[in-house]
């Protein structure tokens, strides 16, 4: 039982105001920065890639927007050295996906 099941139970009749409600704000994913993210293109053994770097926040920032991005495109990829790796050619969709999510983004390449 959280503290909020125990206020209900301690006073039943509270019902709250608007300010209240308001309050509640729904916490960002991920860390927004300044500075844009960089998408890239590349070929490695053949197969297409979508890199993004430039991201400067947590590693566990960069592990969750990783794995939202995975999820969304329902593809494979990674995160080392401060780089994001999916499989694929999927740069429109990331740099739709980031911009509705705050970032500015930058494609690279052609």
């Amino acid at each position: 039982m959280d503290l909020q099941d125990q206020l209900k139970n301690l006073f039943p009749d509270h019902q709250p105001s608007e300010e209240e409600k308001a309050s509640k704000k729904e916490k960002p994913k991920f860390w927004v920065q300044d500075e844009p993210i960089l998408c890239k293109y590349e070929k490695r053994k053949g197969k297409p890639i979508t890199i993004l770097e430039g991201y400067e926040g947590t590693d566990a920032d960069l592990k969750a927007l990783t794995k939202e991005l995975k999820t969304l495109l329902g593809v494979g990829g990674t995160y080392k050295n401060e780089l994001i790796i999916i499989q694929g050619d999927y740069r429109d969709k990331i740099m739709l996906f980031l911009q509705e999510n705050g970032f500015k983004t930058k494609r690279v390449g052609g």
